[in-house]
């Protein structure tokens, strides 16, 4: 059987896609979160003043409602993500208990 270069392509596309699918799914079980990193940022405005360095404010009930929507997986893909810029992350670790929240810790990335 002779295979046309159109087909060479053709199957090429298809072992690629299937790389990527495979990928894509690995990654998204690896964290089962389902927002962005930018959107789940944005849900936690609320906890802004709770989490800036030195802060004795403690989290605010709409904080506590942003982190508890948010769900520990994307908490967690925050608190290891890129540095953002006046958020002191052991304080953001403290959020789930402070909010009663029963998650599990997250495990800082090293």
């Amino acid at each position: 059987m002779k295979v046309s270069s159109g087909n060479t392509s053709t199957l090429k596309m298809l072992v690629l896609f299937v790389a990527i699918t495979s990928l894509v799914m690995k990654e998204s079980n690896a964290h089962p979160c389902s927002a962005t990193f930018f959107s789940a940022l944005i849900q936690l405005i609320p906890c802004r003043a709770a989490v800036a360095p030195f802060s004795p404010i403690p989290p605010s009930e709409a904080c506590c409602a942003s982190i508890k929507a948010l769900g520990q997986p994307c908490l967690c893909v925050l608190i290891n993500g890129p540095p953002i810029s006046g958020v002191d992350r052991t304080m953001a670790l403290q959020l789930p208990d402070k909010c009663t929240a029963n998650f599990e810790p997250c495990e800082l990335a090293k």
